[in-house]
């Protein structure tokens, strides 16, 4: 992971308060902080050492040392940092949605891209190049996000099914064994038919990968292999665009180096599938 203080911001609201007072002095006073000791940093924001490695570790960083690394190495701006989403407003001109709804796009790719961890996105391919079958659970606009990567997945003839449904995701996990992989995708990780299905799918053995908003959720705590997106969006917002748009950029990233891993495979069944397309409409 890169972006140490895209990392911070993101995770900041799901810390536990004395977490987040450091936290939220790290982001105000970054530049300091890059030349504090930990016992300097702990001083200044009225807490312990103890404390300021618990942020660290919350926020996915090994330590304190890892957390001024990332922040002296980020590329973000400040300015930036405190930039939100904007969300719906009244009578805004179709220009005016234009920008606004491909700024939100783009900031929600380059603030997952800083959370994205190469070595997770690797173990994840790894373990669905193996999988017997897999499984997307997913509800509401993350059930959009499943439903793209069970079609991809067809492409290149692996065993991939999306479920929507909560009845028949939790019916599909009493089925599943230690040779499954289960993905699932919310992007806060709290929500309630995800939490119990995945639950079930754990107890069975199968392989449980999470794609959920960057901090600390319950889906995250249950999984094996954590992938994350960008959490900056506004939670008052209607239809989850920009979140979607952080889901389908890590689905991609998993389809591609799914395909990659099994490449002349992968292009002749690509191949095959679009020539049955290309043939039906040349009827």
């Amino acid at each position: 992971m890169n972006g140490g203080l895209e990392r911070v911001q993101q995770g900041c609201a799901t810390l536990k308060p004395a977490e987040k007072k450091v936290a939220l002095y790290v982001l105000n006073h970054h530049e300091k902080v890059l030349m504090m000791p930990i016992k300097q940093l702990a001083k200044k924001c009225q807490t312990s050492e103890a404390t300021v490695i618990r942020m660290c570790r919350s926020l996915q960083f090994r330590g304190y040392r890892e957390l001024k690394l990332s922040i002296s190495a980020s590329t973000a701006k400040p300015q930036d940092l405190n930039e939100r989403y904007r969300d719906l407003t009244a009578d805004a001109s179709v220009g005016e949605i234009i920008r606004v709804i491909s700024n939100n796009s783009l900031r929600s790719i380059e603030a997952t891209l800083s959370v994205i961890d190469e070595a997770a996105i690797e173990q994840a391919v790894d373990v669905l190049s193996k999988a017997r079958k897999i499984l997307v659970i997913g509800v509401g606009a993350s059930a959009i996000v499943a439903l793209d990567f069970e079609q991809k997945c067809q492409r290149i003839n692996r065993w991939c099914e999306a479920l929507t449904d909560s009845h028949t995701q939790l019916t599909s996990a009493v089925h599943v064994t230690s040779e499954d992989v289960v993905i699932a995708v919310t992007y806060s990780g709290e929500t309630a038919e995800i939490i119990d299905t995945v639950n079930i799918a754990r107890n069975n053995q199968a392989k449980i990968i999470s794609i959920t908003s960057y901090g600390n959720n319950q889906v995250q705590k249950l999984a094996d292999i954590n992938l994350y997106v960008s959490a900056l969006e506004q939670s008052v917002r209607s239809g989850a665009t920009a979140s979607r748009i952080a889901q389908l950029t890590i689905i991609d990233i998993l389809f591609m180096s799914l395909a990659s891993k099994n490449y002349s495979q992968s292009i002749d069944y690509l191949e095959r599938t679009r020539e049955a397309i290309q043939n039906r409409f040349k009827k």
